[in-house]
């Protein structure tokens, strides 16, 4: 199937994908992230968390020139919406009224990881756009309802609105460590209002009273058992709330054997027992300005999952925000991403920023709808911003 000057490939397993052109595509582009990775898709796949069975059948869609891969993505088709964190359940529901169904859909983004990154990996502005339309196109040939773009980068939301796809924004909140860098936690505190510092330190001195410690391994240095007991912890907290987990213990015992350097955990104990843990993303890569490296490297933390075994008050704040932003400081990491939602991350100085997806609908009549939809929501979000950052934590100049 070519279209243009490009030879157009479909793989539906991520055996099919050659690992290493698949990375080194990831690795020009304006936001690479490690849950972009051949090797982070693949577990998904094998380990049974995202694959046909689980509602998550992945098309691999690849473009080639002259034998190289220039463009390429990953589109999911479904038959439920859940682990996407852009909701469409009411998008879905109009449809059922009307007798017309919403499932299949397809959606391009990584299962279960509401992290903004690129999603369209491409050599250049021409092979994204391209890329695009095939997606399109693929779409109208498959009979999907729709196509959703999530999380994705600016050059992505771009090349989608070009195609004529709807774009829809949300909100996250992310930790900045500007330059030159806080020298170290009370150095952040600082930096904040004063009841926002006398709320913060309450909150730890409640978690050291109770007796708890932390400690940290990263890499491969998590052990074994280390990566079986955070399991335990992520597994309850899942069943705690009356669902299974998304992810099986397959997929991270593949994370600690293929993609090590990415992972940080960090185990709370108290008298000798390990008793909860949190597990945190990390990513290095150059900063790329105009497709050429410069003399910088973005340094990123991604909170991620999260469980206990034994209740202590503000224990999640402590396992979750301050140690991982003290290891952040520590280790000169300039961004901490908290993940989707979550106002009450803003009282730990993680401030609002808008993520944005795009949105193809196939019929005419429900896009039309969709489109008045995203117009109101759109004004919506952006006062909503506009009211969270009249209520920064940060402190003011006087």
């Amino acid at each position: 199937m070519g279209e243009g000057n490009y030879v157009i490939r479909v793989a539906t397993h991520p055996s099919e994908v050659e690992p290493q052109a698949w990375d080194d595509l990831l690795a020009v582009q304006s936001q690479p992230t490690p849950f972009m990775r051949h090797a982070y898709l693949a577990a998904l796949h094998t380990s049974g968390s995202a694959c046909a069975s689980t509602g998550w059948a992945p098309h691999f869609l690849m473009l080639e020139a002259d034998g190289k891969l220039v463009a390429a993505c990953v589109v999911y088709l479904k038959n439920h919406s859940q682990g996407e964190y852009v909701f469409d359940w009411a998008w879905a529901s109009a449809y059922r009224q009307h007798g017309v169904p919403y499932y299949p859909k397809a959606v391009v983004a990584v299962p279960f990881t509401p992290v903004p990154g690129s999603r369209l990996l491409a050599l250049d502005a021409a092979a994204r756009a391209a890329l695009v339309q095939v997606l399109i196109a693929w779409g109208e040939q498959t009979g999907v309802s729709s196509l959703h773009l999530l999380f994705g980068a600016d050059d992505d939301l771009q090349s989608c609105a070009g195609a004529g796809l709807m774009l829809r924004h949300t909100v996250q909140f992310h930790w900045n460590n500007s330059a030159p860098g806080f020298q170290d936690f009370e150095d952040f505190l600082a930096s904040l209002a004063q009841a926002k510092r006398k709320k913060i330190r309450q909150e730890r001195r409640k978690v050291l009273d109770a007796g708890v410690t932390f400690r940290h391994a990263l890499g491969t240095d998590i052990s074994r058992a280390d990566w079986d007991f955070f399991y335990r912890c992520y597994e309850r907290t899942y069943l705690e709330h009356g669902n299974p987990p998304y992810l099986s213990r397959d997929f991270f015992g593949e994370m600690a054997r293929s993609m090590p350097e990415h992972w940080l955990l960090f185990i709370a104990e108290r008298n000798g027992h390990a008793i909860a843990s949190s597990l945190i993303a990390v990513s290095e890569h150059p900063v790329r300005a105009g497709g050429l490296n410069d003399s910088t490297t973005s340094k990123v933390a991604y909170g991620r999952y999260w469980g206990a075994l034994e209740p202590v008050d503000c224990l999640h704040f402590e396992a979750c925000y301050y140690q991982p932003l003290q290891w952040c400081i520590a280790n000169g990491y300039q961004r901490f991403e908290g993940g989707a939602q979550g106002e009450h991350k803003m009282a730990r100085a993680l401030l609002p920023v808008r993520t944005s997806s795009a949105h193809w609908i196939a019929h005419p009549a429900f896009a039309e709808a969709v489109a008045r939809f995203l117009e109101r929501e759109s004004e919506g979000v952006g006062n909503y911003l506009q009211d969270l950052q009249q209520r920064s934590p940060l402190r003011t100049s006087t």
